[in-house]
């Protein structure tokens, strides 16, 4: 095979698998939304809480911890990689309960790390 047509299949080798990794990005983040709506948002997502109160309990609690050096709001965070989701998930933290496996998997906060991933890119 000639070294040009060597550089050319390697490029597009090399493309399809990129292509190929964001469509399995963009998969898993959109599982990490809806498992983040369902069991991340009651607590910590923007707005208003059921109660009447203007942010929801783990907001709160993270806008009074980190007194505005770091987003409360955990969609906006840049810096929660998927080891970091875990610790806390597994481990909780004063108020937040830890999360056992059978009501979080490990894949499924993979996946709401990719979701966090992704919309603190949009910012």
């Amino acid at each position: 095979m000639k070294p040009t047509t060597l550089r050319s299949t390697t490029a597009l080798v090399l493309l399809l698998c990129g292509a190929a990794a964001n469509a399995q990005d963009g998969a898993s983040a959109e599982r990490g939304k809806a498992k983040f709506e369902h069991s991340c948002a009651p607590c910590h997502a923007a707005g208003p809480g059921d109660d009447g109160r203007p942010m929801l309990p783990g907001t709160e609690a993270l806008t009074l911890k980190y007194r505005g050096t770091i987003p409360a709001v955990l969609e906006q965070r840049t810096d929660l990689t998927a080891p970091v989701i875990k610790a806390f998930v597994r481990s909780g933290t004063f108020s937040m309960p830890p999360f056992r496996k059978t009501e979080l998997t490990d894949a499924e906060i993979d996946d709401i790390a990719a979701y966090i991933a992704q919309t603190s890119k949009l910012r």
